[in-house]
C-alpha cells in the first residue's frame, strides 16, 4: 500500500504527501519501484527534480546510475576513480550512464564520461536500442548532442521504431539540431518503420 503510494505522489509530484510518506518510513526510499527503477530514477522518468531532492534526504547513498541521471558530477567521479569499467556498464532498466546523462541533460557528467572512455555508440539494451544522441536529440539538449557528435557519434543510427536523431529533431522542429546533424552527415532519405522520412515528421 505504501509503496503503490509512493508511485503515485512521485507521478503527481506530490512533494507534500510524499514528504510525510518518507517521513513516517524512510526505508521506502530504497525499494524497488512497480516499475523496476528505485524511487529516485522515478522521479528522474517523471521530470520530478523537487522530489528528488526530498528522497535523497531519506537515503544514505546514490547508485552510479542515480548519480549519472541527477547529474551528481562529484559521484560519478568517483565512483570511476574506484571502478572505470562503471563507464561501460548499463543500469536496472538496460540504460548506460552516458545515456541517462544525455537523457536528462547533464553536460557536465556527459562530459566526464566521454572523457572517461564512454561509447556514445553503444545502445540501451532494453529492446527501446535507445542511442545516447537518440536521447539528447529527443529530450532538446543541442549541447550534449553536439558534444556526442564530437566524440564520434553515428548521427544514422537506429533505434526500436526506425526513427534516427533527425527523426526527432525534425518532430521538435529544433532547426538548430536539424542543421548540425545534416552537417555531420545525417541521412534525409531514413525511413522509420511506418515509412516516414525526418521532413514527414516536421
Amino acid at each position: 500500500m505504501d509503496q503503490d503510494l509512493l508511485e503515485e505522489y512521485i507521478q503527481t509530484g506530490n512533494s507534500a504527501e510524499l514528504n510525510a510518506l518518507l517521513k513516517a518510513n524512510p526505508k521506502l526510499a530504497g525499494i524497488q519501484t512497480s516499475l523496476k527503477v528505485s524511487p529516485l530514477m522515478l522521479c528522474c522518468y517523471y521530470k520530478q527534480p523537487e522530489l528528488s531532492e526530498i528522497i535523497l534526504r531519506h537515503v544514505e547513498s546514490i547508485t552510479f546510475f542515480e548519480a549519472s541521471a541527477l547529474g551528481k558530477k562529484d559521484i560519478v567521479d568517483e565512483a570511476l576513480i574506484e571502478n572505470s569499467d562503471l563507464v561501460h556498464n548499463f543500469s536496472d532498466d538496460g540504460f548506460t550512464p552516458l545515456g541517462l546523462a544525455s537523457y536528462f541533460g547533464n553536460e557536465d557528467v556527459a562530459r566526464l564520461l566521454l572523457l572517461k572512455e564512454a561509447d556514445p555508440n553503444v545502445s540501451s539494451r532494453n529492446g527501446y536500442k535507445v542511442y545516447p544522441i537518440h536521447s539528447a536529440v529527443a529530450a532538446n539538449y543541442d549541447m550534449i548532442a553536439k558534444m556526442l557528435i564530437e566524440a564520434g557519434a553515428d548521427v544514422n543510427v537506429v533505434q526500436m521504431s526506425g526513427a534516427t536523431p533527425l527523426h526527432s529533431a525534425a518532430q521538435n522542429g529544433n532547426i538548430e539540431l536539424i542543421i548540425v546533424l545534416l552537417e555531420a552527415g545525417a541521412n534525409v532519405n531514413a525511413l522509420t518503420e511506418d515509412g516516414k522520412t525526418a521532413a514527414d515528421k516536421a
